[in-house]
């Protein structure tokens, strides 16, 4: 019996992707066309940009909280989120949350830790960049990182809002994110984390100057591998 997965979602196309990407996958642990059970819930992205506009996480906290009492009651055995920026409301909910979740920071991090990476290049919502989701998650597995400068924040946040939520993809703004890259890989970074679920539309190693980290299949990976083998693992 595999483990039941619950996604709180906030935006939809990276909902999508991380549960497009548990679905695809899950052939590679059971047999084809085969996955664990999925549920998604999610509330508005606009709801969740009230809150996050008025830097009342306490907020984005009780939303999540409801996403996570939805899914329990709908049968999921643990949760994942699949949005960066919010993780900076987990802590404050976990001890009221009806079941136990994974952290797409220490994920990530786990991910960078594997593949013996020793500084990460950190890229997302300026509301996430600006927090201290990565660095936390990253100073406790001892490694080095670096935010980008603050215009590049500034414009990486302009096209995750403008562009990539609406699945609008450029060219122009995937040149923008490998200039930032390089920049990074300058400063001494050895990979990049794509700490929006959505820059992965946008960049990956394809076309990337540096190895990237990606937050929303990398979370996905860990969630079927929990569901799949169980909470120990």
């Amino acid at each position: 019996m595999t483990q039941h997965i619950g996604i709180v979602g906030c935006s939809a196309e990276g909902a999508a992707l991380c549960y497009r990407t548990v679905c695809l996958e899950g052939a590679q642990w059971l047999r084809a066309h085969d996955h664990p059970e999925v549920s998604l819930h999610t509330h508005a992205l606009a709801r969740y940009m009230d809150y996050i506009d008025a830097a009342d996480w306490a907020g984005v906290g009780e939303l999540m909280l409801s996403s996570a009492h939805k899914l329990a009651a709908a049968g999921a055995d643990f949760l994942i989120c699949p949005d960066n920026t919010i993780h900076q409301a987990l802590p404050a909910i976990l001890d009221r949350s009806p079941l136990p979740w994974l952290h797409i920071a220490e994920v990530v991090a786990r991910e960078a830790q594997a593949r013996r990476f020793g500084r990460l290049g950190i890229t997302g919502t300026r509301y996430l960049v600006d927090s201290q989701v990565y660095p936390n998650a990253l100073d406790a597995a001892g490694l080095g990182w670096l935010r980008p400068q603050p215009a590049e924040r500034a414009e990486i946040n302009r096209i995750i809002f403008e562009e990539l939520v609406r699945g609008i993809v450029s060219p122009a703004s995937a040149g923008y994110f490998q200039q930032v890259f390089e920049r990074m890989r300058a400063a001494g970074c050895d990979a990049v984390v794509l700490g929006c679920t959505e820059i992965p539309l946008l960049i990956n190693d394809a076309n990337s100057p540096l190895p990237t980290l990606d937050s929303t299949r990398l979370l996905a990976r860990a969630a079927l591998k929990r569901a799949v083998q169980g909470p120990s693992q």
